[in-house]
């Protein structure tokens, strides 16, 4: 079984290193918690299927044999023969070739009609060979490249000619190709890479890449899966388990990371039965401004349906009786001025503050957040956690020199736009993530860079990205629903500071996920996401211990 894109709880996960967890007064018995997935090079993902070949004791064509096998498995389940008039398979010279020829001959066998293209070359893998040997003879045959490719209306392209060993632009030939599947638009099922995107490296704007409907990769998820610059290519992709060795990906170094369900799963502590509201934490939100009460609302509501123990809210005068009828769960601090906060207040009764739905940018607000950040870390001996949003992300952009008193493991939850009035204009998506992480590791904070795969850079340089979510959050109000929700987390003393903030995103993407399950992507609204947010912490929350 296999990983697919958008994810979804039920959906059967990939098999990784589990890490077996004692309960305490039952040692015997155990529960399985799996670490987020790691994400490897292309230089990794070779060592990777070396070191599956020769621990298994396989052969290289047997390890083919099994991608081939998965990625036919996953192309029966979601077209029948009869709904297939063709299935072109275009393969180049290398590894990703004799995955396609393989391809090609169990489809054959299954009763598809295929045809294959080969792009010539002066050598070919030994790989490629073997299963050019084994083609059955009723495959028809033919050499693509200079001549125009002939696509049947209707038909399923399948490419396979080149894949993650790739590291230069396609040229000659093979542009030409890819030109004429572009130009067609034809239906084109990509074997583990689109030929022609690299991996997890930057390339030429102009490079010729295959815009594929559907990418089926194998073993773990690929970098170049996660950036916005490559959805025209990767279109919806999936992971399929190919049995390659535990060992070696639970001893790789890495730096990127996917959340999928199996690594959110647990996160959230059960409640133990004598818990009172102090257990879980008492919980300060700065927000809102004349017009804009509504994100502080949001805010205190989703950080209440979290599970925050106590919540107090400062708003500005104007928005004091708005919070009171509306959240009447919330207790309200009301600021002197009508307008806007202008004043902090004592900070000693509270385990986190949120800061930024909806606070406008008043030097006077300005002052709100230099005095948050002074006083938070030093509050008690230790860092005050904070979760930084909106304009107050906005207000340290204006004003970096506040950078530099952020409290270590703060949590800003910044959109591109925002992150960027933060640092500097990324070139591309992979230099935005080069920023991200140095970002991170400069202010010892975690950074939660929202959108599709929203991707959270820890402290340590780490990039982890995370699979819930969809089209139908980009809606006003979504970013103060996730404060509210991280803040309550921050404030939850059971968990670390990345637990809360890697469990917060995930179940904010799931939050909404349920609730575009009810009302569309088109008629989801913020509101919506709070609604779902005890679901959704419902599926992730551990098992009461014995």
């Amino acid at each position: 079984m296999g990983l697919h894109c958008p994810a979804f709880y039920d959906e059967a996960v990939i098999r990784r290193p589990p890490v077996l967890c004692t309960l305490k007064k039952y040692p015997t018995l155990f529960f399985i918690l799996f670490p987020a997935m790691k994400i490897l090079t292309a230089a990794q993902i070779r060592q990777l299927d070396y070191a599956t070949v020769s621990e298994q004791g396989l052969s290289s064509v047997e390890l083919m044999e099994r991608a081939a096998t998965a990625f036919t498995k996953w192309l029966r389940r979601r077209w029948s023969t009869s709904q297939v008039p063709e299935v072109l398979v275009l393969a180049g010279p290398g590894n990703n070739g004799g995955d396609g020829l393989a391809i090609a001959r169990l489809l054959y066998q299954d009763g598809y009609p295929v045809r294959v293209g080969l792009l010539p070359a002066a050598s070919y893998s030994a790989d490629y060979l073997h299963n050019r040997a084994h083609l059955p003879k009723g495959v028809p045959v033919h050499e693509i490249g200079a001549t125009p490719l002939e696509l049947k209306p209707n038909g399923l392209v399948v490419d396979a000619l080149f894949g993650t060993g790739l590291s230069r632009p396609l040229a000659e030939e093979a542009a030409a190709v890819v030109a004429q599947l572009n130009e067609a638009r034809a239906r084109v099922v990509a074997v583990d890479l689109p030929s022609g995107l690299l991996a997890d490296s930057p390339q030429p704007a102009d490079s010729p890449i295959v815009q594929a409907s559907y990418t089926v990769s194998f073993g773990l998820p690929k970098l170049a899966f996660f950036l916005p610059q490559h959805a025209a290519f990767v279109g919806e992709w999936h992971v399929e388990d190919i049995g390659l060795s535990a060992a070696f990906i639970a001893d790789a170094e890495a730096s990127w990371f996917f959340t999928d369900a199996s690594a959110a799963q647990g996160l959230l502590p059960a409640r133990p039965p004598y818990a009172h509201k102090g257990t879980f934490g008492h919980a300060l939100l700065l927000a809102g401004s004349r017009g804009k009460i509504g994100a502080a609302l949001l805010a205190t509501q989703a950080c209440l349906r979290t599970g925050v123990g106590l919540l107090t809210v400062r708003v500005p005068g104007c928005g004091y009786e708005i919070l009171q009828t509306a959240a009447p769960e919330a207790m309200c601090l009301a600021d002197a001025h009508p307008d806007y906060l202008s004043e902090l207040p004592d900070l000693s009764p509270y385990q986190a503050v949120g800061m930024g739905p909806g606070l406008g940018q008043q030097p006077a607000s300005r002052g709100v957040l230099q005095q948050l950040l002074e006083e938070a870390a030093n509050t008690s001996g230790q860092p005050l956690p904070l979760v930084l949003d909106a304009d107050a992300l906005n207000l340290l952009g204006q004003h970096r020199e506040l950078l530099a008193q952020l409290p270590p493991d703060t949590v800003l939850t910044p959109h591109p736009k925002e992150f960027e009035r933060l640092t500097e204009r990324a070139r591309d998506d992979y230099h935005r993530l080069e920023l991200l992480q140095a970002f991170a590791r400069e202010h010892r904070c975690y950074v939660v860079l929202k959108g599709a795969y929203s991707c959270l850079a820890t402290p340590q340089g780490e990039l982890h990205f995370n699979c819930t979510g969809n089209p139908g959050m980009a809606t006003g109000g979504s970013g103060d629903v996730l404060t509210g929700l991280l803040t309550a987390l921050r404030a939850d003393v059971r968990l670390t500071a990345f637990a809360a903030v890697q469990l917060g995103v995930y179940a904010h993407g799931r939050a909404g996920d349920l609730a575009a399950q009810e009302s569309g992507e088109p008629g989801l609204i913020a509101s919506d996401i709070i609604r779902y947010i005890g679901p959704a912490l419902r599926e992730l929350t551990a098992a009461r211990e014995f």
